[in-house]
């Protein structure tokens, strides 16, 4: 079971800032996942459209010109970091990324910059997955880059189980702890998905999870997780 950083290791670093994710590779993390926005077509690192949670901004980022954003603390002196600055920070190494879209807009812009990443960083498309609570996103993602890898996002248990995200042809299912099954896993894993859930730092539901054979698990602490994981094996 893959431990995945959950904003980076946001439990003990301002979440969705390069110091989360460097840290949370130091920290042995299996992959980083972060939120992204689109502000004047370029593609910046927020989990909320509203700053006040996590920055000493206040308002919508809507509100703001990339420039003017660039100025915010985003906690611990760190800047909102652009899409394009993570993927150069994590180009070297061998960690996947989860980028979840989480404007309307995004989709373009996006595109955009992994073609960038693909011809300057050398960056395997390979090692990315995209999601979205969003599903029309990725439906028009695989619309128009069919190989990239989806992510399709859900906080329910929905009576079909894991059909919806078959029929968006994704790669994951992305599912909210609280909801999450046995049954759930099962039909997720019999019509070829993989299953990753969200937020889970505790040792019990660790344990859960693993006994579902879940493939990989969002956390704030990824250290801590990892090390919980060594104990149950």
């Amino acid at each position: 079971m893959q431990i995945i950083a959950h904003r980076g290791a946001s439990g003990d670093y301002p979440e969705n800032t390069l110091l989360a994710i460097e840290q949370a590779i130091v920290q042995g993390a299996d992959a980083i996942e972060i939120d992204v926005f689109a502000v004047d077509g370029e593609l910046i690192v927020i989990h909320d459209h509203h700053l006040a949670r996590t920055t000493n901004g206040s308002g919508s980022i809507y509100q703001y010109t990339i420039e003017q954003l660039m100025q915010l603390d985003a906690g611990r002196g760190q800047r909102i970091p652009t899409l394009w600055q993570v993927l150069q920070l994590l180009a070297p190494t061998s960690l996947w990324l989860n980028i979840e879209l989480k404007g309307e807009d995004t989709v373009a812009p996006l595109l955009v910059l992994l073609d960038q990443a693909q011809r300057e960083l050398h960056f395997d498309p390979n090692r990315l997955l995209i999601s979205s609570f969003n599903h029309h996103l990725l439906a028009d993602l695989k619309r128009q880059q069919p190989d990239l890898q989806l992510g399709a996002l859900t906080a329910c248990l929905a009576v079909d189980y894991a059909a919806f995200a078959q029929q968006l042809q994704a790669y994951s299912i992305n599912c909210d702890v609280s909801f999450i099954n046995q049954a759930f896993v099962t039909d997720a894993k019999a019509r070829g998905l993989n299953v990753y859930v969200y937020t889970v730092d505790q040792a019990d539901d660790i344990a859960r999870l693993q006994q579902y054979g879940v493939d990989g698990i969002f956390s704030n602490y990824p250290a801590r997780s990892k090390a919980l994981l060594t104990d149950n094996s």
